[in-house]
């Protein structure tokens, strides 16, 4: 094994755990969203979802890019062994984010009666659920600097337990908080906003554990950091002026390419507020097909792109620090190993999503429109292939230094895509559908406008069967597979969850063996896999590998 695919399966290795972790999380997060929206109803989960559209962008306005900002630029700075400014740019990033995350929770808390008043006025009390949201704004910023601390240093291991800490006791919080904030407020007209609100709390004091752990894992850490700075051989250090400039002109192309794409999420509920409202469209109706919009489909599809955007995280390190030393090779190595890695488990997650789409409406939201959430599922899971295009080729600009060309992409794919819904919404009756078709738009030509960049400035061509082709048809014929078993099984039980077991199981098994018949996976790249070893004795003990 070359020193290149060693050093490519390294960043792969860390990208599995937090894949790993991130998965864990969305599975947690759509498990424990179920009974949350069935406590709440459509109609919360459209003003528990609009108050996360504006959280989500707010908080990316304040830091949200600096985990992926400060690993970018610890790592490079390790790489040239410059350890003492490796951990300066550490303390003035946090210091950055206490400052712009700070300003943003005291906006958000004190203005969510105007923002609710200007933005959002069918969604009746959503400035009670975005008040709660507001020191969360500030705690995530603070986090988010520590976890790119850890990232930096090619670690992915402490963001990844702090996510699935986050997570359990956002759930339990978010579950017990909904049912009594509701019982309290039973007779109030925000009945549903309170319930939100709920949910909320549980995103509050899950970031408050989280923070609470990676702050003493990093108490034992510092001595660690206080020694490597002692080797720094820098006589001269950049000055307080210079080291800011670094940060701000790393981080703000960062966080304005979050931004473009958080934009179009609040966008499309500002757009089909307005135009379904034009239309002659009550408020509830319109809160409640948001909320399935944004509760079913959208939830369900950011289970597998989490794969894409911990694979990202993981890469810009290792890929920054190749490129600093100028190893073409390695940079383009790694690329192709991630594109693959993503293609391989984001095709059969949108053939299996859109295959099985009612019955998973069906059997985790029983109280919900599971027939219009089906379908939205269905017409729409291709996104998540885009989606994971996007991301990983987003972070290969990011980490080669041209951080103004993914915000570029962004800006013009966001563009078409609010066209397009505007003009779906407004001459058409296709609904909440329109939100799922401008949802796939928006990634294809970030993925499209992003891989032309790739191309032109790295000289990079992916490999085409292997990453594309064979992942795509092993997808479609174990699609196949999956509905036939469990159409077989439905027909006999008459019940979901004893006939999706075994659809799940003959998904699962079928594309595993046409994957590796196909050769679309060596025995190295297998490995890299998350219980990678253990898929290879499989795959031995029935032949599916050449050596």
């Amino acid at each position: 094994m070359d020193e290149n695919k060693s050093s490519a399966g390294g960043f792969l290795k860390q990208g599995s755990i937090l894949a790993a972790a991130s998965i864990l999380v969305r599975v947690i997060g759509m498990f424990y969203r179920i009974p949350l929206a069935n406590i709440i109803g459509d109609e919360g989960n459209g003003i528990y979802s609009a108050a996360f559209e504006v959280y989500n962008i707010l908080l990316i306005l304040s830091a949200y890019g600096m985990p992926m900002a400060v690993s970018k630029m610890v790592s490079a700075k390790c790489t040239k062994k410059e350890y003492r400014g490796a951990y300066r740019i550490f303390r003035y990033s946090m210091i950055f984010s206490f400052v712009s995350g700070g300003l943003m929770a005291l906006f958000v808390f004190f203005g969510a009666n105007w923002i609710e008043a200007n933005f959002f006025s069918s969604f009746h009390g959503i400035a009670i659920p975005l008040r709660i949201l507001a020191p969360t704004i500030f705690v995530v910023a603070v986090m988010g600097t520590l976890r790119g601390l850890f990232q930096g240093k090619n670690t992915m291991l402490p963001t990844a337990v702090s996510q699935i800490l986050e997570q359990i006791v956002n759930a339990v919080v978010s579950i017990v908080a909904a049912y009594y904030l509701m019982q309290d407020h039973s007779a109030s007209k925000k009945l549903s906003a309170w319930g939100a609100a709920g949910g909320t709390m549980g995103t509050f004091m899950g970031a408050l554990t989280a923070f609470g752990f990676l702050l003493f894992i990093y108490v034992f850490y510092l001595p660690v950091l206080k020694k490597q700075a002692r080797r720094d051989k820098v006589t001269r250090p950049e000055s307080i002026g210079d080291s800011y400039r670094l940060i701000f002109w790393t981080v703000i192309p960062i966080i304005l390419s979050q931004t473009v794409y958080q934009l179009s999420g609040i966008v499309d509920v500002t757009i089909f507020n307005y135009a379904m409202g034009m239309r002659g469209v009550k408020g509830t109706v319109i809160s409640t097909l948001q909320g399935i919009y944004s509760t079913k489909y959208r939830l369900l599809v950011s289970v597998p792109i989490a794969v894409s955007t911990a694979i990202a995280s993981s890469m810009i390190p290792s890929l920054v620090a190749s490129f600093t030393r100028k190893d073409g090779r390695a940079v383009k190595e790694k690329i192709t190993m991630a594109i693959k890695f993503n293609m391989i488990i984001a095709f059969p997650s949108a053939v299996g999503l859109a295959v099985l789409a009612q019955p998973i409406i069906r059997l985790l939201f029983p109280a919900s429109d599971y027939i219009t959430g089906g379908m939205m599922l269905m017409t729409g899971s291709t996104c998540i292939i885009f989606y994971a295009l996007s991301t990983v080729t987003s972070g290969v600009l990011q980490s080669i230094d041209k951080m103004n060309l993914p915000v570029i992409h962004s800006l013009i794919s966001l563009v078409i895509h609010i066209v397009a819904v505007f003009l779906l919404l407004r001459y058409t009756g296709l609904g909440a559908y329109a939100l799922v078709f401008g949802n796939v738009t928006y990634p294809l030509v970030v993925c499209i406008l992003n891989g032309h960049s790739v191309r032109k400035h790295l000289g990079f061509k992916q490999e085409m069967v292997k990453t594309f082709c064979v992942p795509f048809l092993s997808s479609v014929t174990m699609g196949v597979f999956t509905f036939v078993v469990y159409q077989m099984f439905f027909l006999v039980s008459h019940r979901i969850y004893i006939a999706i077991i075994p659809a799940f199981i003959v998904a699962v098994a079928s594309y595993f063996v046409f994957v590796l018949k196909l050769q679309g996976l060596t025995r190295r790249e297998l490995c890299e896999f998350p219980m990678g070893r253990r898929m290879s004795v499989v795959a031995d003990r029935f032949h599916l590998l050449k050596d």
